[in-house]
């Protein structure tokens, strides 16, 4: 069987086209197993998982516990508002505290960038970048690929916009590098203010005009505005926000085409895309939800299969 040529999942530029197609073809056989009435494989049963998430989170870290158990792993989770992190405990203390109760791999979501990267040069285990700060959530990009794969057959020579707050996401860096990776045309769309600087030495298009860019594409990934993660106020309201770079049904109905509508949650119904869109055909979101159990699976159990040797 082929493997992965990482160690760890840090961050869709560690990976390459050959570790992506293995995953999605392990994820094919997972997602098999997670239709059938006994959805569980005893595939990790000596495998421990520690779930660190030092940010909130629901239905990433929800998708990651549920994909360990479908394995039969051992779960313990962590979260840091209960724990001495609190009382000035560093990273790598409270990693090894919970390494020395031998546990095999480590799931982290952390605020702060390059923290998987970090600690996987620290510490002796398994690493999976559950979403770094602003910077990158692979396992999010893997499934969003998927997805698309599965609806139209393929992600290579397909047109993707991704729209919204693309200065403070960390699903638009790691969808970038992935559609790329796998022969995809990449475009972003959003307000001048939430485009980052550099994004152009990333090969991608920019586009401000909505109703241009949908036009152009064949999926629309539609993100959410991080109100959270601002200091500052990049546009004057949200309704302005609406009007220019929301997505309602109207808008879609009147392209030359129809195209898939995308979007990694938690969403603001209203804001970015309206009920009758999320909810419509053409979204793939609850397919998002189950791929992103699949994708989790795979990866966990391809990186713990490196464990074993």
């Amino acid at each position: 069987m082929s493997e992965l040529s990482v160690n760890h999942l840090l961050g869709i530029k560690y990976l390459n086209q050959q570790d992506i197609q293995l995953i999605f073809e392990t994820a094919d056989h997972f997602k098999e197993v997670i239709n059938r009435p006994i959805k569980k494989v005893p595939s990790l049963r000596d495998i421990t998982i520690a779930n660190l998430f030092f940010e909130n989170s629901t239905r990433t870290k929800l998708s990651f516990e549920l994909a360990e158990k479908r394995l039969s792993a051992d779960v313990i989770n962590f979260s840091s508002g209960q724990s001495s992190v609190k009382k000035g405990e560093t990273l790598i203390d409270t990693v090894n505290n919970i390494l020395s109760m031998k546990v095999d791999m480590v799931v982290m979501r952390h605020p702060n960038p390059g923290a998987g990267v970090f600690l996987s040069k620290h510490v002796d285990a398994s690493i999976i970048n559950a979403g770094d700060g602003a910077h990158e959530h692979p396992t999010q990009a893997l499934l969003d690929s998927y997805s698309i794969r599965e609806r139209l057959g393929e992600v290579k020579g397909k047109k993707v916009v991704i729209v919204g707050d693309i200065l403070h996401s960390r699903v638009a860096l790691s969808n970038i590098f992935a559609l790329q990776m796998q022969g995809a045309e990449v475009m972003v769309c959003g307000p001048k203010t939430l485009i980052p600087k550099y994004i152009d030495k990333l090969g991608v298009k920019v586009e401000t005009d909505l109703r241009k860019a949908l036009n152009w594409c064949d999926v629309a990934n539609m993100l959410r505005v991080q109100n959270e993660r601002m200091d500052i106020s990049y546009f004057p309201s949200t309704r302005e926000y609406t009007q220019q770079f929301g997505v309602n049904k109207a808008l879609l109905d009147s392209l030359d085409k129809e195209i898939t509508i995308m979007h990694p949650g938690p969403i603001n119904r209203g804001v970015e895309i309206t009920s009758d869109v999320a909810d419509s055909k053409q979204a793939i979101i609850l397919d998002q939800v189950q791929n992103g159990v699949a994708i989790r699976m795979a990866v966990i159990y391809l990186l713990a299969s490196k464990i074993k040797q």
